[in-house]
């Protein structure tokens, strides 16, 4: 299957930082390009998809949005916060092709890209949607289900506070609320019960 040209939109240098390790993640199957800017010209080795970040909409119309989806061929998959879902509604219906969440795990994320281009099936939609709702049915906030991903995916508190902008005693009230709330008591319970409800997988956490 050849190589998707991605490239990302973000105005957060950390958000822009962390979508593109996702996306070199995936070896040969995606290319990070430069996005594509008003005045250049937009042709052959340019970016079939963008990841657009939503919160480009925060401040009301987005042009670079605009300009994204009326003036180059790329196919535009928003990236949305589970906190601000008016965002990527109001992307959606200005002409975005689909979304992901902020919390989307690697595998999940280049499925998308490629089924932007119509290189995959319905899974990739599927996947994506089902991250969307992780936890949902035990009632887990979005910053929850944020902190029990980053713990499946191996991380300490103090890399999760490092990760979210959150001090180390907001990531021990998180913890405690979703393990309150999925009937665990302790992080290897809480990575069994994650991998069992489809959180990505990562290496395995410390004690």
């Amino acid at each position: 299957m050849p190589t998707v040209r991605v490239a990302v939109s973000s105005p957060i240098a950390i958000v822009r930082a962390g979508l593109v390790a996702l996306l070199e993640s995936g070896g040969d199957r995606t290319r990070v390009v430069p996005l594509p800017r008003p005045g250049e010209v937009v042709g052959v080795g340019s970016a079939q998809v963008v990841l657009y970040d939503a919160i480009g909409l925060q401040q009301g119309d987005a042009p670079d949005l605009t300009f994204l989806l009326t003036r180059t061929p790329a196919r535009v998959l928003v990236v949305s916060r589970d906190l601000r879902p008016d965002l990527a509604s109001r992307a959606l219906r200005q002409g975005a092709h689909g979304y992901v969440p902020m919390t989307v795990g690697p595998a999940a994320l280049l499925d998308a890209v490629e089924g932007a281009l119509g290189r995959s099936d319905r899974r990739a939609t599927e996947r994506a949607e089902r991250e969307a709702r992780l936890g949902r049915d035990v009632g887990l906030t979005p910053r929850e289900v944020e902190v029990l991903t980053l713990i499946t995916q191996g991380m300490g508190n103090a890399e999760i506070a490092a990760a979210t902008y959150l001090s180390i005693n907001s990531v021990k009230t998180y913890v405690r609320g979703a393990y309150r709330r999925i009937g665990v008591h302790n992080r290897s319970q809480a990575v069994i019960w994650c991998l069992q409800h489809g959180f990505a997988t990562g290496p395995p956490p410390g004690p």
